[in-house]
């Protein structure tokens, strides 16, 4: 007799976890921060607290720290294979995710854990704002408008300084941004020199031609090639749209009353007025960019982090290696 064959069995390249099954893979790793600081470590309007680094972050650090300690004694014995040492070559995590669904905050919280492991303490941050190309530049070409589109971005920049990186490179040099006055800052840089992990956070990182990035690419070498691993921080768009308004409300209380700051005059809107422009901006532009350039990037991350409407994370998915 022949066995019938399910064939609405699903398939996936990913395992997932709840947040319960994922917090029993903390073991016995130890939590390193302190109250205060994660406050320091976290973004605006972010409902974060130490049991969210305890249930999901301590087991995605250490699950990066086994990956990390993999990839060392690989090359460890590449070196023993050729006879010599070859230059010190970091390892780099890629974060991707839509804006205001927290990933600067996911990096920052990353960062912080993994310095505290003894066999790469050396953790450096670098984000692709800086490699936005100059508001004049974007004026100049006319998509000021579309400022955080893959179009957007100097990628051939960018992925220099990725293979400067890649290479073992003692000295690259990455641009400065300022969210204030919502530029690059000429007179400022970031300068990486070999450290243990890069981690690279930035809304379009995953992308290729077929997930809607092609200038993402240089001669046919994408951004996530030069990745170790790459984490995309998820959210349903309607939480998404909630926190940016949320956010725009709560800087045009802050920063924007800065004379300085690019948006200043949305700082003498009223609380609906600036609800309203900030719904605007977000169907206008960011979630445009996240439907057509973000989104479908997700299901080529190695972890997806999907958070709730509080901003924690529900759910896990590891792919399958």
């Amino acid at each position: 007799m022949h066995q019938k064959v399910n064939t609405n069995r699903s398939f996936s390249p990913y395992i997932t976890f709840s947040r319960e099954e994922w917090r029993n893979l903390r073991a016995a790793t130890p939590l390193p921060l302190t109250e205060t600081e994660l406050i320091q470590l976290h973004g605006l309007n972010e409902r974060f607290s130490l049991s969210e680094v305890e249930d999901i972050y301590l087991p995605l650090s250490r699950l990066l720290n086994l990956y990390v300690g993999a990839t060392q004694n690989l090359s460890k014995v590449t070196h023993a294979f050729l006879g010599h040492l070859g230059a010190k070559v970091p390892y780099i995590i890629g974060i991707a995710g839509s804006v205001a669904v927290g990933k600067s905050t996911t990096a920052r919280i990353i960062q912080a854990l993994l310095s505290r492991w003894p066999n790469h303490p050396k953790v450096d941050l670098v984000t692709t704002d800086g490699f936005l190309l100059p508001n004049s530049e974007l004026e100049r070409r006319g998509i000021m408008h579309r400022k955080g589109f893959p179009e957007s971005y100097d990628t051939r920049r960018l992925i220099h300084f990725l293979a400067d990186v890649k290479s073992g490179k003692p000295e690259v040099i990455a641009p400065v941004y300022s969210h204030l006055t919502y530029d690059i800052v000429p007179e400022e840089q970031i300068v990486v020199r070999q450290p243990d992990i890069v981690i690279l956070e930035g809304v379009n990182v995953l992308q290729t031609p077929r997930s809607g990035g092609g200038s993402r690419r240089v001669q046919n070498v994408f951004v996530s090639d030069f990745f170790d691993f790459s984490i995309y921080v998820d959210a349903e768009e309607r939480f998404i749209r909630e926190w940016y308004i949320e956010r725009f409300l709560t800087l045009r209380e802050t920063a924007f009353r800065d004379a300085k700051s690019y948006f200043h005059r949305f700082s003498r809107l009223t609380v609906a007025e600036a609800s309203e422009m900030g719904e605007r901006i977000w169907e206008e532009i960011n979630a445009k960019n996240l439907k057509e350039n973000i989104l479908p990037t997700k299901a080529r991350a190695q972890l997806i982090l999907k958070k709730g409407d509080q901003h924690m994370v529900e759910q896990v998915q590891l792919r399958r290696l």
